[in-house]
């Protein structure tokens, strides 16, 4: 399969790279903050509005439909624009929505801030990673995008917890001015670090849209789909999982929830390293991994120090599988790698609806709450197949190409 071409002509130094990277994850830092730091305040919020918590969670989803509705629309929009001047205008719009959330004085126009906050998070990580992989030698684009990617997970450990502390403490609110200056301080870091980059040759919106007529795309969408929705299944119920079935203190609640960020920090890392050597053959390993660890998980999570570590476990393997998916999703659609890239964040986004519908099914259903680990191993077990179904699909075009240029010789 063919790389992601590069879009300069020189790579730049391994100073100026890493300034580069790390100007886009911070803007992954900032992402991730809000998307989950606002479910740690959700009380405050709807309390403060005088809406239930049915409506507050509207605007949890409103957020996700941001994600979903944006990544295609705004990677297409800007396929003639140059990547950086790309980045630096879905990260104007993500801090305009969030001072918009910050100033909205009713729950229609948090409403329609916080989908306007989402739009721009899949489009953004899409062309972040299209940039992090352009701008990195050949043998390391999947470490790079995975420290883009770290933004998101270093949000867990960090972000989130300080900035739902802080809206706890100062008013719900508050975290909002928190991300628009994350925001602000994103736009600086991008302007001052990140190279620019020509426009592909023949980029057009019509090529971009030709990403979504190819199989290989939508198979690496669905792998994506049902393995991380397996991942989400447990994390969504996490909290009473682990105090009714592991026995563990609410008051040690946010050590659980520490756990699987730094879980998912140390994921990211050895996923980008493992998808280097092999995209598909990480994403083997991972998938079949994924199952084994939730199907074990729902046993070790009767004592709380095997759940603890499998808290920790879940987080590190789930999280593994993301740098290879960015990086397949890339490669299997050289021509328009943006919008396909953009793609996967809404693919996850699906992911976390799909997970958290089917594992408050089961527990619906008096299954108890280690249902959701049984129904994340069928899934992460189904997107294995898939994967390998993907793979044998890419063996036999090998294969045609091969007997094609033979019998052209």
């Amino acid at each position: 399969m063919s790389p992601v071409p590069a879009f300069t002509t020189q790579r730049p130094q391994q100073h100026n790279l890493l300034l580069a990277i790390l100007a886009l994850a911070v803007g992954g830092f900032g992402i991730g903050t809000t998307e989950f730091a606002i479910m740690g305040l959700l009380p405050d919020m709807v309390a403060d509005l005088g809406v239930d918590i049915p409506a507050g969670g509207h605007v949890i989803s409103a957020y996700a439909l941001g994600v979903v509705v944006g990544a295609p629309v705004l990677s297409t929009l800007g396929a003639r624009l140059p990547h950086k001047r790309v980045a630096l205008a879905l990260m104007a719009l993500f801090t305009a929505g969030n001072l918009s959330s910050y100033i909205a004085d009713d729950y229609g126009w948090l409403l329609v801030s916080r989908f306007v906050s989402g739009l721009p998070h899949g489009a953004f990580f899409g062309v972040a990673a299209v940039i992090a992989a352009s701008l990195s030698a050949p043998t390391r684009r999947a470490q790079a995008v995975a420290m883009v990617m770290m933004g998101l997970s270093v949000a867990n450990v960090v972000g989130v917890p300080f900035a739902t502390w802080l809206g706890q403490e100062y008013g719900w609110r508050t975290m909002f001015i928190l991300v628009g200056l994350i925001g602000v301080l994103t736009l600086l870091l991008i302007s001052r670090f990140v190279p620019h980059q020509d426009v592909r040759d023949g980029a057009s919106i019509t090529r971009e849209l030709g990403a979504l007529k190819r199989g290989q795309v939508w198979m690496t969408l669905l792998i994506g789909t049902v393995g991380f929705g397996g991942f989400f299944a447990v994390y969504t119920y996490i909290a009473p999982t682990m105090t009714d079935v592991a026995g563990v203190s609410e008051s040690l609640l946010p050590i659980v929830v520490a756990l699987y960020g730094l879980g998912m920090v140390a994921g990211n890392i050895v996923g980008g390293r493992l998808a280097d050597i092999s995209v598909l053959g990480t994403i083997y390993w991972v998938m079949g991994s994924i199952s084994a660890c939730l199907l074990v998980f729902a046993f070790a999570v009767q004592w709380a120090p095997t759940a603890l570590l499998f808290v920790f476990l879940v987080g590190a393997i789930g999280s593994s599988l993301i740098p290879s998916l960015q990086v397949r999703l890339m490669d299997v659609s050289p021509d328009a790698p943006s919008l396909a890239s953009s793609m996967n964040h809404a693919a996850l986004n699906t992911a976390n609806a799909l997970g958290a519908f089917l594992g408050g099914a089961v527990i619906a259903l008096g299954w108890g709450y280690t249902a959701p680990a049984l129904v994340g191993a069928v899934l992460a077990a189904f997107g294995l197949g898939v994967a390998l179904l993907s793979g044998r699909m890419d063996r036999k075009n090998t294969t045609a190409e091969t007997v094609l240029q033979t019998v052209s010789r």
